[in-house]
């Protein structure tokens, strides 16, 4: 498809349907791919001259069917070119052509055969440019077309062609436009949910007339003076689960590469940081609100990226993958910083005396997400092969693969915290399928989840065996319940690309134009406002101790990270981009190989992206991993808590702390050049306000 030039335009639906509906296309073309930017094919067009032997013209008489959409309604279809008279454009804007005018008197006689060659209108003498223009497209029409968002993102995909995730290379298909819309908000489906005590606890009483906010000196009193009939255990869930962590960071933590992932262990005393480095740094969070540097485990040799990682039931050991068939395995001890990790191929199912030795060149698929089992003796994976692999950590060696999907396998997870029997995959396929190894004689997945129109980033299991939560490419986060999958039998009949646009979340917007909703969803709740774009972003389940189960949250491409009641509507919101702009320096002589968040290679824009939050078990404290930085460069981790809203704290440490990655206060990260080279903007612990110097401006400010 071309772009649009002075001297032509690219069209991709047929013309209205109050043009002449004897007219027939050629749309050969229509799902064809884009092509080179530099490619100008609208520069070799000639006008069709009387003596041309190959025109070829329409008979009205002949019996044709023609289906026609309005021109705004997409950009796949027959190329139109046409040649304006600028006196002409200006004579007659806005007013009736005289072919239009003419149409209309009596006796007139509308010219029966019309040129046709190979689906391009061409230009003939005897017709006049207007007259071609307005009979087939109106004017107004082809202004649309100019300012439709689809020539946006064909000229943006053109331009992007930098490696991310998983999707490195896959082409673009034609993108349809939405038929349908979003659930509704807030769901019937999770205000029952809500009610029925398995996320958390709903108040017998609401303050809807005053409407005031809730705060804790409230709770406390109400709680203490019995109001609202509530038990001092349901009072105290109460609490706890209303104290939502806010945007103020308390520490800011500066990596010099992209964090891809970071999570607390399942007893809160544990924290790793996965890095672009081929780094992971573990910490010691046993008091969430001052921690402590643990160790570094390094991937050799890896690609891309550390794409996922997974810690131990007991906090002993930490496995970690990169785009390679290669599992690394550390001690998180730190008294064993000098061991090697072990290597564990995924690819190799033979004995464990004859395992192939690792070498740099070795690798047969990429590991896209993996999760030790609750016993600890297994680990799952998801790879790019379109596989999910079982790892048998004792025998070394791959006791299962299920070659279950049609694309690559994102997110892989147990259903149970029990029993490693049951196991969740979601794919770029679209689909989210259940796996039960106690029945897998014929190879095939015991149910589907379908609701999904684009591929998968992350699957999260509540640990019940029952609930499974899923983040979309189609700017989705659904809620599953075990009980609610589709046989297979059924799910084998459904044609799942006829669903999908294709689209690239790694450079293209997605509209809300472009969404249809699954005719076949079986989801209980869809949540939606974040962002699932540039890169494979996770959401989870609040946890149970310190939330009661009340939250789903996930990151975003803004910079945010969003938490959703089970009604779907939105319980707070955290914004990361806000608590770190500007927390760090630009470099200067910074090297920008790869491209920024935004597709671009300036650095001078401050972007953010949260790929990863972890909500800690015991406290109201998220730990948000982010890319994040000038140009979207480098990363962070930021832990947010709960303060009230309080903009500052007199306590120790102090809010907005900014350190490296390991724990170190830095007096560098608070050089900027912007500010004169100002190196002392460390606030002082005798005052508990924010007090810029008075030389600056309200624009420089803004960044304390």
């Amino acid at each position: 498809m071309t772009s649009p030039t002075p001297t032509g335009a690219t069209v991709s639906d047929s013309p209205h349907p109050s043009s002449h509906a004897a007219n027939i296309y050629d749309t050969e073309g229509a799902g064809a791919e884009s092509v080179d930017e530099e490619d100008d094919d609208d520069m070799d067009f000639d006008p069709m001259r009387d003596d041309s032997e190959d025109v070829e013209f329409f008979d009205p008489a002949d019996e044709v069917e023609a289906e026609f959409h309005d021109a705004d309604d997409g950009l796949s279809g027959v190329e139109i070119e046409f040649s304006m008279d600028d006196d002409d454009g200006e004579e007659n804007d806005g007013n009736e052509t005289e072919t239009e005018a003419n149409a209309t008197q009596p006796g007139y006689d509308r010219p029966a055969q019309r040129p046709l060659l190979q689906g391009r209108f061409q230009y003939c003498r005897w017709m006049q440019p207007t007259s071609l223009i307005h009979d087939v497209v109106t004017r107004s029409q082809i202004m649309r077309l100019f300012g439709h968002h689809g020539f946006q993102d064909l000229f943006r995909t053109h331009r992007a062609n930098a490696l991310d995730d998983n999707d490195a290379g896959r082409g673009d298909r034609r993108r349809r436009r939405g038929q349908g819309s979003y659930p509704p908000i807030p769901s019937k489906v999770g205000e029952r949910l809500m009610g029925c005590g398995t996320f958390g606890e709903s108040a017998f009483y609401q303050d809807s007339l005053r409407k005031r906010k809730d705060r804790l000196a409230r709770r406390l009193v109400n709680r203490e003076l019995g109001i609202h009939q509530d038990s001092p255990a349901r009072a105290n869930k109460l609490i706890s689960q209303g104290l939502l962590p806010s945007s103020n960071a308390d520490t800011i933590i500066h990596y010099d590469a992209r964090c891809y992932s970071g999570q607390f262990s399942d007893d809160g005393n544990f924290f790793f940081c996965c890095g672009q480095d081929f780094k992971v740094r573990m910490y010691d969070t046993s008091n969430p609100y001052s921690w402590k540097y643990y160790k570094t485990a390094a991937y050799p040799y890896g690609q891309w990226t550390i794409t996922d990682a997974s810690l131990s039931p007991d906090n002993k050991f930490l496995a970690y993958s990169s785009i390679r068939s290669i599992v690394f395995l550390a001690p998180t001890d730190p008294t064993l910083a000098v061991q090697e990790p072990i290597a564990l191929d995924f690819a190799y199912t033979g004995p464990a005396s004859r395992r192939p030795q690792f070498t740099a060149a070795h690798s047969n698929f990429g590991i896209w997400s993996l999760r030790f089992s609750g016993d600890g003796r297994e680990i799952v994976a998801g790879t790019s092969d379109h596989a999910v692999y079982v790892y048998d950590v004792e025998a070394k060696r791959s006791i299962l693969r299920i070659p279950g999907h049609s694309d690559d396998v994102n997110a892989v997870c147990f259903g149970d915290q029990s029993s490693p029997h049951i196991l969740y995959s979601g794919s770029d396929d679209t689909l989210i399928k259940v796996w039960d190894r106690r029945s897998m004689g014929d190879s095939r997945e015991a149910g589907v989840f379908v609701g999904h129109t684009e591929g998968l980033t992350y699957v999260d299991s509540k640990g019940d065996g029952r609930y499974v939560l899923s983040n979309g490419k189609d700017q989705t986060m659904k809620l599953w319940d075990l009980r609610k999958m589709m046989p297979t039998e059924k799910s084998s009949k459904i044609d799942i690309n006829r669903y999908s646009t294709g689209f690239d979340y790694r450079f293209m917007p997605y509209s809300e134009d472009d969404y249809e909703p699954h005719p076949h969803d079986c989801s209980l709740v869809t949540f939606r406002g974040h962002r699932v774009l540039k890169t494979l972003i996770r959401c989870h389940f609040s946890p149970s101790g310190s939330t009661d189960s009340r939250y789903v949250y996930s990151g975003s491409e803004d910079g945010c990270v969003y938490i959703y009641n089970m009604d779907a509507t939105l319980a707070g919101k955290i914004d990361v981009n806000k608590a770190t702009h500007r927390s760090r320096p630009r470099n200067e002589t910074a090297s920008y190989t790869t491209r920024s968040i935004r597709g671009r290679r300036d650095p001078g824009l401050w972007q953010t992206c949260v790929r990863d939050a972890s909500w800690h078990p015991n406290a109201p404290v998220i730990a948000a991993t982010s890319w994040n930085g000038w140009g979207g460069q480098t990363g962070t981790c930021t832990t947010h808590s709960w303060n009230d809203d309080a903009e500052d704290d007199e306590g120790e440490p102090k809010m907005g702390i900014r350190v490296d990655q390991l724990l170190e206060e830095d007096v560098s990260l608070y050089d900027d050049p912007q500010r004169g080279g100002r190196t002392s903007q460390f606030r002082s612990r005798l005052r508990s306000q924010r007090v810029p110097p008075a030389d600056e401006d309200d624009d420089d400010a803004e960044g304390w």
